[in-house]
């Protein structure tokens, strides 16, 4: 599988995932109460991951450089 990389703002993502959020919420609950309805459950795991991954990077990003550093600090200042 080929990664392809591109920049979104971290709201744009946020808006993205909520998307994604959505979509997989009728896929899994809405979706399969149609008639013909025949689902992808790996389509459908894949996308709860890609979730996951795109919530941590949020996460991440939500985080700035000042907080991780003090964090690493007061981490390594309570191990003494």
């Amino acid at each position: 599988m080929k990664n392809i990389k591109f920049e979104v703002s971290q709201s744009e993502l946020l808006l993205l995932v909520t998307l994604i959020s959505d979509q997989l919420f009728r896929r899994e609950f809405i979706d399969p109460k149609m008639p013909g309805y025949k689902g992808d459950p790996a389509e459908l795991a894949m996308g709860k991951e890609l979730v996951l991954r795109l919530k941590s990077v949020i996460r991440q990003a939500a985080e700035s450089p000042d907080e991780l550093m003090s964090k690493r600090h007061s981490n390594h200042a309570s191990g003494l």
